[in-house]
């Protein structure tokens, strides 16, 4: 039985209608990512599970007991908000209590969970001291910990890294990726938009878009097969290139005709007939690389702006009439010298995605 079950879920203020038709199970021991742009819902979602926010339509389990009507602090779930939300007048320790103390929790069973959560946490040396003392990744960690000693059935975390700079993000990721491998049994939901964090510590991440999920996988899965152009372009940075062109050779194997004059095999089957069939060729930019000169290029055009990263350099081209939008390549290394030059770009065919109407062939 799954652990956290949505079926047919809605979500509407008055007319305006949020969320629609979700249907989601989540298995014991999961750390579920919500992704998705702004305004897609996702954090709705999170408050719906928590009972922060009724739900429209449709049912919410947990367990096997339907939540819909259940007041929050019966469902069996603890929240870490995108604010640290602590007391200031109370130590760490005290921070850590106050929910099991207001349920009348011995203290000898409290100080055990504080103690205990806080070595986890890593929070042991800090645990007399007040709030203001703290960095905000250990704020950070004390919201958790507030969290860890209720021992809840499922965790669920609202952004908790968006207000820290990016160093603290770095560190607290790897410290969140590290207690869930210490609590391999704890079902965890986590809100970001931040696709690193997705990607790194996502068992699955369910991508929102257009008030209803995208598509749910492993994080490689929506990498390597997105199942729609949306997921395909959401997912990476830089996002997926989409080239507009026509099926020029179905079978095995596809030859796309591309609208900018280059050509493309990919490792994707088309059945017969399919010749003249307008798609969308997606290519991610870390596949691009320079074309040997003779052969044929996928893409060619004018470097209007690169960007040195050192690890990586980022070359813009400029955009076509009737080729779609400009192309982004990734590069290792350091390149000089490639602003305002032609660079005929390839990929290889097992590499490329086949979209049309929006949808990809390769799950087709």
């Amino acid at each position: 039985m799954a652990e956290l079950k949505l079926t047919g879920v809605d979500k509407s203020y008055g007319a305006t209608q949020v969320l629609r038709g979700i249907d989601l199970e989540i298995e014991r021991g999961e750390l579920i990512v919500f992704v998705g742009p702004s305004g897609c819902g996702k954090s709705t979602l999170l408050r719906m599970i928590a009972g922060l926010e009724k739900i429209s339509g449709g049912t919410l389990e947990i367990g096997g007991v339907r939540m819909n009507d259940v007041p929050p602090a019966q469902r069996g779930i603890a929240m870490v908000f995108q604010s640290y939300a602590l007391y200031p007048h109370m130590t760490v320790r005290e921070n850590m209590a106050f929910a099991l103390e207001i349920a009348k929790v011995p203290k000898s069973e409290r100080m055990a969970k504080v103690d205990r959560a806080a070595d986890m946490l890593q929070l042991t040396p800090y645990l007399d001291r007040l709030p203001k003392a703290l960095s905000g990744g250990q704020r950070q960690r004390v919201a958790i910990g507030r969290a860890i000693v209720r021992d809840p059935e499922v965790y669920l975390f609202d952004e908790p890294l968006s207000n820290l700079d990016a160093a603290l993000r770095v560190a607290t990721r790897i410290e969140i990726a590290q207690l869930k491998e210490r609590m391999p049994e704890a079902t965890m939901i986590y809100v970001t938009h931040d696709q690193v964090e997705a990607m790194t510590l996502a068992s699955r991440i369910v991508v929102l878009a257009d008030r209803g999920i995208a598509q749910v996988g492993t994080p490689l899965e929506l990498y390597e097969t997105p199942r729609n152009e949306f997921v395909a372009r959401f997912i990476g940075s830089p996002s997926m290139n989409l080239l507009p062109g026509t099926i020029a050779r179905a079978g095995a194997t596809t030859e796309v005709a591309l609208a900018g004059g280059g050509r493309a095999t990919v490792a994707i089957a088309t059945e017969p007939g399919s010749e003249g069939r307008e798609v969308n060729l997606g290519v991610r930019p870390e596949d691009l690389s320079p074309a040997p000169e003779g052969t044929p290029a996928l893409y060619s055009g004018e470097v209007d702006y690169t960007e040195a990263l050192g690890e990586v350099t980022l070359l813009y081209f400029v955009a076509e009439p009737g080729a779609g939008q400009g192309v982004i390549a990734k590069f290792p290394g350091i390149h000089r010298g490639l602003r305002r030059r032609q660079v005929a770009l390839t990929a290889p065919p097992e590499k490329l995605h086949l979209f049309a109407d929006g949808q990809s062939l390769r799950a087709a």
